[in-house]
């Protein structure tokens, strides 16, 4: 997509490289990162991301170029983006539980010039390379896999510490240049939502007391940065957008950022994390990472200190009332942040508990720019029982990358006003509470990560001893819904279950392969070849026996 048709109107606008230089400028010798032991300070994360820019700068990087980042949590990841924005190129996310086939579709859709792998992706690099011929530029990231470097790539280390200046490109920047955050969406196949810097800065920027002026400016940042700023825990990974956002903030803050070794989630590590490194603030993915956090501190209440952190902020997935409850019998001073969002929309609306009060589950208050609008373009009237869709004007994204169809679906003009309505359908009870109903498409939520139910539905029907299929999400107290599978078999054929969820995972993402498999007569599709997912839901949950949060 040419720069031109991103926005009509353009503006200077904020910028994160700008803001976090002038972090590195002021509180040098403050830690930027932390990472199993590592510590990094603002100079010299400044100073390595100048040898990232540097380093795709001099390998044919142009303006606005997308770059992906295929990493797990680790220093790089921050500061390699940080090159990206100093040098005015696009970080574009990758999931690194992606197959071969998503890697190649979302880094040909990016448009993809180069990529930022860990050593230990290696094999899945090499056997994809081939396929994504406009990728020119690869920079391998070392980790305890032992992988050499490629002759084909370049090695991180020496890109990293190749500057001795400030780098900035000869377009400069500014605050329309692009951060793409690709998700999974409604669509099956991921999509690249486009968000202007200075869009993003000012939405996660909303809630504070003292928010930045619109005109961005040295003075501006050196009234409100006074001092370094908090340390902060991105539980999620960040090649997600509540890790991603929760961490660029937390930056731009003049704070520092504490990522995990592990690469899955580990409940003992972030406990002891948080109480080694004395973290004040946490995101989280609701009850996925609630339920563990709060069982290991009710099992060993006396191990554990956490009465440093403050604020622990949740996103993606439900949160429900008990487990906030139960975290305040461990630390009655947390605040929780129950976020309503997307990456099509930050900050729609929020539920904050304290111990002076819990908020009840899916219950939030809309923020300034929101509504709950029904079908045909009203507000739900509180107390009705209407339902509608939520809405968020003011900043938004531009659109989704290379798709204009979605873009006009998803972000639409109502009222002579454009706001984004990724989809998520809610009621207004009469005190004006909104009550979230979840998405209105059959969208599977597994611990944070989107499903679509027609992309496993495809591959379950591939095998050899399937006749049709359907996926479709049960309640799970940890991971918020649990994927499973009806299947009809052909005639004279068996399943075996764990076969079924082996060769989805051969296709597809892990997370995307279900967790129980259940035979069935008939998957009953109508004439027109729908789904009735409501009734197969309902079979679902009776013959696993799981039922609705709160049912």
């Amino acid at each position: 997509m040419p720069l031109s048709t991103v926005r009509s109107v353009q503006s200077d606008g904020w910028n994160f490289a700008d803001v976090w230089e002038w972090v590195a400028d002021h509180f040098g010798e403050a830690t930027a990162q932390l990472h199993a032991g590592q510590r990094t300070t603002w100079a010299e994360m400044d100073r390595r991301a100048d040898g990232i820019a540097v380093t795709l700068l001099a390998a044919g990087a142009q303006h606005q170029d997308k770059v992906a980042h295929y990493l797990y949590n680790a220093p790089a990841y921050l500061e390699s983006m940080f090159g990206l924005y100093k040098a005015a190129l696009v970080p574009v996310n990758t999931n690194y539980r992606y197959g071969d086939e998503e890697l190649v579709y979302l880094w040909t859709n990016a448009d993809a010039v180069a990529v930022i792998f860990h050593a230990s992706l290696t094999e899945r690099v090499e056997r994809v390379r081939d396929r994504v011929p406009d990728v020119r530029t690869w920079l391998h990231v070392a980790d305890a896999s032992g992988v050499p470097c490629p002759d084909w790539a370049i090695d991180y280390e020496d890109a990293a510490t190749s500057a001795t200046t400030r780098t900035v490109a000869p377009w400069g920047r500014s605050g329309d240049d692009l951060y793409i955050l690709y998700t999974g969406g409604t669509t099956g196949m991921p999509k690249g939502v486009m968000w202007r810097q200075d869009d993003v800065i000012a939405s996660l920027d909303v809630t504070s007391r003292h928010p930045l002026p619109a005109e961005s400016s040295g003075a501006a940042l050196a009234e409100r940065l006074t001092r370094p700023g908090p340390l902060n825990l991105p539980a999620a990974p960040l090649m997600h957008g509540t890790g991603a956002f929760n961490a660029m903030w937390n930056l731009t803050i003049a704070g520092s950022v504490v990522t995990l070794a592990s690469r899955t989630f580990d409940v003992v590590e972030l406990l002891d994390t948080c109480q080694r490194d004395q973290v004040k603030s946490m995101s989280i993915v609701g009850d996925a990472f609630a339920r563990p956090i709060l069982r290991a501190l009710d099992a060993e209440p006396d191990r554990w200190d956490i009465s440093a952190l403050r604020v622990i902020v949740s996103s993606g997935v439900m949160w429900s009332a008990e487990n906030k409850a139960g975290l305040l019998r461990h630390n009655p001073r947390l605040i929780m942040i129950d976020s309503l969002g997307s990456s099509e929309a930050i900050s729609m609306a929020n539920a904050t508990t304290t111990a002076g009060g819990t908020a009840p589950t899916a219950r939030f208050r809309l923020g300034p720019n929101t509504r709950v609008l029904t079908e045909d373009g009203r507000d739900a009237a509180p107390g009705s029982g209407e339902r509608g869709r939520v809405a968020l004007r003011g900043r938004t994204p531009v659109g989704y990358y290379k798709d204009p169809e979605k873009s006009a679906a998803t972000f639409t003009v109502v009222d002579g006003v454009r706001y984004s309505i990724p989809g998520d359908w809610a009621e207004v009870a009469e005190d004006g509470a909104v009550v979230l109903l979840g998405r209105g498409s059959q969208v599977i939520n597994t611990g944070g990560e989107k499903v679509h139910p027609e992309e496993v539905e495809e591959v379950l029907k591939q095998h050899p001893a399937i006749a049709d299929a359907a996926v479709v999400g049960v309640p799970d107290e940890r991971f918020g819904e649990a994927i499973v599978a009806l299947v009809e078999i052909l005639p004279g054929q068996q399943v075996d279950a764990a076969e079924v969820i082996s060769h989805v995972k051969t296709h597809l993402a892990s997370y995307k392969a279900p967790k129980r498999v259940l035979e069935v007569a008939s998957v009953g599709r109508a004439a027109n070849g729908k789904l009735d997912y409501r009734s197969l839901k309902a079979q679902a949950e009776a013959q696993t026996g799981s039922t609705p949060a709160g049912g």
